[in-house]
């Protein structure tokens, strides 16, 4: 057990709650079209063990690379891949887990196909593609296009497609504005790297821009585009429960003045009120200094959050027939 949990834990176990809140939105939307429970559930299974297998699998690749540099090998702070470099794994049992994983998606594919059809293999490769050179994706820079076709069109329509047995182009805008608000978080944690990123030669987005306030107007936008898809949905779900989300401007206009003042001065953090949480171990975060960087982390995931959350009792309100 201490083993299977070591192994979770490097896979950022933690970040599976993202993909379980994007899976519960259309689950429940799918429901309401008269889906498949069973298959559903099964999509999860599926949908998390590839989540985990591309993490593993990013580590491997980084350490690839990291391991030819001298200052990485002997530095003592503890960092990405540290679990291999402190020699608590070694690189052939990471690609045995990363297998392990890959092999439990595959079975679950396998058993949708034979209940669902020949689509489900060709979702299946797609995200096989992109599990296995989402890390070469992030290298150059298109990290936020891999996490988008990934949480976004490709779960939302795999998901609808097994429970109910057809595509929709609806689901394919509910997708959209969900894995907006899933981008926005990664393009936050990059735009918050971009001086460290640029002296280490990254190629992420935000450093293709070349300049961190045009990246962050790039943030501005893209959010705007999230709450753009809600007032599609709102037209095309007949459905003013799709306004919900809206609700959430006030915390992206917050984000957006965050990071504008982290641009212009990276150790400043504002008087903590109660709309800044959750904040997880802050007090920890305090005594080490970083509570500039996670506090607009932070309000990138809490604003991911509270969004799902919205989309969530819409879907649910709307589909108990008190749609306008």
């Amino acid at each position: 057990m201490s083993k299977v949990l070591f192994w979770l834990n490097n896979s950022r176990l933690f970040s599976l709650p993202m993909t379980v809140m994007s899976w519960i939105i259309i689950f429940l939307y799918s429901l309401k079209e008269g889906g498949n429970i069973l298959n559903g559930l099964l999509a999860l299974i599926g949908i998390a063990f590839a989540h985990l297998a591309t993490n593993l699998f990013d580590d491997y690749v980084d350490y690839k690379v990291l391991s030819k540099d001298e200052k990485f090998l002997k530095s003592a702070v503890k960092s990405k891949c540290s679990y291999i470099k402190d020699g608590s794994a070694t690189l052939p049992e990471l690609l045995i887990v990363v297998g392990i994983y890959c092999a439990i998606a595959f079975l679950t594919g396998v058993i949708l196909a034979f209940r669902c059809g020949y689509p489900v293999i060709i979702l299946a490769l797609i995200g096989g593609v992109i599990t296995l050179s989402y890390a070469k994706l992030s290298a150059k820079g298109f990290s936020e296009l891999a996490v988008g076709a990934a949480f976004g069109p490709l779960l939302f329509e795999g998901v609808y497609y097994v429970m109910t047995g057809t595509f929709s182009f609806n689901v394919f805008i509910l997708s959209i504005a969900v894995v907006i608000f899933t981008i926005g978080l990664l393009y936050t944690h990059t735009l918050l790297d971009f001086d460290g990123d640029v002296c280490a030669h990254k190629m992420t987005l935000c450093c293709r821009i070349g300049d961190k306030n045009k990246a962050l107007n790039l943030l501005l936008w893209l959010y705007f585009a999230g709450y753009l898809m809600c007032l599609l949905l709102v037209w095309f779900e007949h459905s003013l429960w799709y306004l919900l989300p809206l609700l959430t401007i006030p915390f992206a206009i917050m984000l957006f003045v965050l990071m504008k003042t982290y641009n212009e001065d990276k150790t400043f953090v504002p008087e903590i009120y109660w709309w800044y949480y959750p904040l997880d171990n802050w007090a920890k975060i305090i005594e080490e200094g970083t509570e500039s960087f996670y506090l607009r982390l932070f309000q990138a995931r809490n604003l991911m959050m509270w969004f799902s959350l919205l989309i969530i009792a819409a879907v649910w309100l709307s589909a108990r027939g008190t749609s306008t």
